[in-house]
């Protein structure tokens, strides 16, 4: 039951209940952002995939996740916003016991599309009842909750993944979700009131039909192209034609038809134009070296899967403990320093990762992570604010939805390039470098040398192919990183095509953490 107090705050039966079952809705879509990466060299292993395949069970999620944000909403006007969530939960739930399940490459894929398809609504959803039962002046303080449940996963993800990989199967970390589903839709039941629904509701099926295909081939594109060969294959240039015409067909529908799936005046909006590239470029960079890092630690470094989560875990630390304090100064200092920082430690910490050997301690690793996550915490919070400040309170709902969208298309699109890149970078270093491994090399003149790695035996020569690997895998990690560091200095300039917000009491904060 919601009533108004004098004051007119809402005044909410088992507000504590309800913000408690909700934010448990939430940690659980945000651990499965991440609580898979460590676990994938197994999860690979069991299904017998490739280094670039593997990264599917990361990508089908996060394509599924962006595709049906944006729907969340009028799902939730048309059948009721408690219902939709319920279904949600049960549905995420199921998708996980089925990927714990899987025997196959495909089969794993397919589930964890089914993951991201359900667990889409769990955290728009789950915003929207926190903004409903917490008054204007409590919402800030409702929103760094929700912040922190979103960065939760970051933080846990890789340590609860690690220790359930190592000491029982990596099958439990999607047998984890059970539990948690079950006290967040036990909760959800007992505690959250349903909404009016509004029978009138209408969705425009052509536009989010012909964007779901084109992201959907785009990132079939994207995921395949390396191992076939880009565009010497016919299925690469059947996903690129799709995916151009798909994109073409919403593009002319959106500007020729009346409500449309997406608002085109929303991008005359300056700000939340260059915000949806900001997260565009977040989403790349953070998922994509987060994706990056496990196969690093654990097939370069030979770390234990628990350890390579425990030195993962600092980043999100990182995260939280900046994100706290830059939400004291939002509207205290100009939001548009706030977002130079942020990328300036960003780009300070893929810099380092440069410089990077197996050869690197784990205080390097870990205080290097932490800087990133710091990074992230100085960009999160201000970039949502300054979005949505200039825009219409109308549009806002709407705008949400796309600036989650764009930013899973980030991340997606960023794991996909990134492994693309490193297996492709990996052939051409391994080439390059064996042009120097010849008998007349003066190094092999070094007895110590020719031992070992003799070109004359098999086993030298296979000591000098593994060496040869080993050298070649590292510089293109350094390529990856190189490439993340050049898009988060590319992004600075943007900074300087925003406008500064009014005044504090203007900003809707509400947005905020979308």
């Amino acid at each position: 039951m919601t009533t108004a107090s004098a004051k007119g705050a809402p005044v909410v039966a088992n507000r504590g209940a309800i913000t408690a079952c909700v934010i448990l809705a939430v940690i659980m879509q945000a651990l499965d952002t991440t609580i898979a990466n460590v676990a994938l060299p197994y999860i690979q292993g069991s299904v017998s995939a490739s280094a670039d395949q593997i990264n599917w069970v990361l990508t089908s999620y996060i394509v599924a996740a962006a595709v049906m944000t944006p729907p969340s909403g009028y799902l939730a006007n048309r059948f009721g916003r408690k219902r939709i969530l319920l279904v949600a939960i049960t549905g995420f739930v199921v998708a996980s016991v089925l990927c714990g399940f899987a025997q196959s490459l495909p089969q794993i894929v397919g589930f964890r599309l089914l993951q991201g398809l359900f667990g889409a609504a769990l955290v728009p959803l789950s915003q929207s009842i926190l903004l409903d039962i917490y008054s204007a002046e409590e919402r800030g303080s409702a929103m760094a909750l929700f912040g922190v449940s979103v960065m939760v996963g970051p933080v846990l993800g890789p340590v609860i993944g690690g220790w359930l990989t190592e000491n029982v199967s990596w099958r439990w970390v999607f047998y984890i979700n059970v539990p948690i589903g079950a006290l967040a839709f036990f909760g959800v039941s007992m505690f959250v009131q349903e909404t009016k629904l509004d029978l009138k509701a209408r969705l425009d099926w052509l536009g989010f039909g012909m964007l779901s295909v084109a992201i959907a081939a785009l990132q079939m594109f994207l995921d395949r192209g390396e191992q076939l060969n880009w565009f010497s294959s016919a299925e690469i240039v059947v996903e690129a034609l799709v995916c151009a015409s798909a994109f073409y067909i919403f593009i002319v529908h959106t500007f020729t038809a009346r409500d449309t799936f997406v608002n085109p005046r929303l991008f005359l909006d300056r700000n939340f134009a260059v915000g949806m590239i900001f997260i565009f470029i977040i989403g790349i960079t953070y998922l994509a070296s987060l994706a990056l890092m496990t196969p690093y630690l654990q097939t370069l470094m030979g770390y234990p899967v628990v350890t390579a989560g425990i030195v993962m875990g600092p980043r999100g630390l990182g995260t939280m403990a900046c994100m706290f304090v830059v939400g004291r100064l939002v509207g205290k200092v100009d939001t548009r320093w706030l977002l130079f920082i942020g990328l300036a430690i960003t780009a300070w910490a893929m810099y380092d990762m440069t410089g990077w050997t197996p050869a690197v301690s784990q205080w390097t690793i870990i205080s290097t992570g932490f800087i990133q996550g710091a990074g992230l915490g100085f960009l999160f919070v201000p970039l949502t604010t300054i979005t949505f400040a200039t825009l219409a309170p109308e549009r806002r709902a709407e705008g949400t939805g796309l600036y989650n969208l764009s930013r899973n298309i980030g991340s997606s699109v960023g794991i996909s390039v990134v492994s693309a890149l490193l297996t492709q970078n990996q052939q051409v270093n391994h080439a390059n470098i064996a042009t120097y491994v010849t008998p007349y090399n003066p190094a092999f003149g070094d007895p110590a040398i020719s031992q070992a790695l003799s070109p004359y035996t098999a086993a030298g020569r296979a000591a000098l192919d593994g060496l040869v690997t080993l050298q070649a895998t590292i510089i293109s990690y350094i390529d990856d990183f190189k490439l993340m560091m050049i898009l988060s200095l590319a992004a600075i300039p943007l900074v300087l095509l925003l406008r500064k917000p009014g005044t504090p009491a203007k900003i809707d904060h509400s947005a905020v953490m979308e």
